[in-house]
């Protein structure tokens, strides 16, 4: 049995057929759409390397079906440039340090992304550092994503605060 799903992924409408219902999201980015930048850390969901948007909400890829995410928006980490112009976060991970190795970067990037997009950020490193919890980094690069998640929240509320003023 076949299973045909819907999405849009990094704003591109895919159309995709499953031979199995158990194809995780995290499987289908990586080996069926060519998007590597999405890791396969524990493969659990306990690390948050598979972390992506779907309809702006943060998710572990890894334990995502496939098919129950048919019609859904999904942003991974090849989807947040502009072209060349890096995502403010991307760009303050860079000012930052905020990655060592690298692995773990794009699902911190996506998980900061989506803690920004729900508006749990704010201002306090204790809170971004809470809302963070659930990605893992080896290398222990915390203090410089904490510092990256209080810039890039900076940067994308002051247009806002200058569209209401």
């Amino acid at each position: 049995m076949s299973f045909s799903i819907s999405l849009a992924v990094n704003g591109v409408a895919r159309n995709v057929e499953l031979d199995d219902p158990r194809v995780t999201l995290l499987d289908l980015l990586r080996e069926r759409l060519d998007l590597p930048g999405t890791k396969k850390g524990c493969d659990r969901g306990q690390c948050g390397a598979c972390t992506i948007l779907v309809d702006g909400r943060r998710i572990n890829a890894c334990l995502a079906l496939a098919v129950s995410h048919d019609g859904a928006a999904i942003t991974t980490i090849e989807g947040l440039a502009h072209g060349d112009e890096l995502h403010p976060v991307q760009a303050a991970f860079i000012a930052h340090d905020g990655f060592q190795c690298g692995f773990c970067t794009p699902g911190q990037i996506m998980s900061a992304v989506g803690l920004i997009g729900e508006g749990q950020a704010g201002d306090d490193p204790e809170r971004i550092r809470e809302g963070m919890s659930g990605n893992l980094c080896r290398c222990a690069a915390y203090a410089g994503i904490t510092e990256a998640v209080l810039e890039a929240q900076r940067r994308l509320a002051a247009p806002e605060r200058e569209k209401a003023a």
